[in-house]
């Protein structure tokens, strides 16, 4: 949980300086390029953790890595290994992803059913969150056949389910009590 906080007040900094020195879609870029990274490769994962590797050397396998990256990402990724937190990098440029979205206006939800639906029924889902939301969606879609039939939309930390397998579920406790 702290190493939580400490990505988000790092994320929630490069930030701000991104957007005052105009560089937010370089910097965004940048951060979108170190998950992908991690994503693709155990090798980086083992060098942003390793205690053994003095932040020198990691800094010129970052310098080799990210060559490319924005001025202000290379002087960010500097400090933040300088002062051993290295190892929050992935985690302060997810931090970085979801506040750019906030700031940008875009509200991120995952649409969950249990077969591909038609357009006409997303657009009516949509609609009806549309209403409760400011800002622009993000739509992720999952297709996940153990929820029966229904569906079910996350968005931060709501979650409104209407699956038929979660209203079995529930049933089953009213009856089982």
């Amino acid at each position: 949980m702290k190493s939580t906080k400490a990505a988000s007040r790092y994320a929630k900094a490069i930030l701000e300086l991104a957007i005052e020195q105009n560089v937010l879609d370089q910097v965004a870029g940048d951060m979108n390029y170190i998950v992908e990274v991690n994503g693709e490769t155990k090798d980086f994962q083992v060098l942003l953790s390793s205690p053994v590797i003095n932040p020198d050397r990691k800094l010129a396998i970052f310098n080799e890595l990210f060559g490319q990256f924005e001025k202000l990402s290379m002087m960010f990724i500097d400090l933040i290994t300088r002062n051993r937190r290295e190892y929050m990098l992935v985690e302060i440029a997810q931090s970085f992803s979801a506040q750019l979205k906030t700031y940008r206006g875009i509200v991120p939800i995952t649409l969950i059913s249990a077969v591909q639906l038609d357009n006409a029924t997303k657009e009516k889902i949509f609609d009806k969150v549309r209403v409760s939301v400011t800002g622009v969606l993000e739509i992720n879609e999952i297709i996940d056949p153990s929820l029966i039939g229904g569906f079910i939309i996350r968005m931060d930390d709501k979650q409104i389910d209407a699956s038929i397998s979660s209203q079995l579920s529930n049933l089953k406790q009213r009856l089982t009590r």
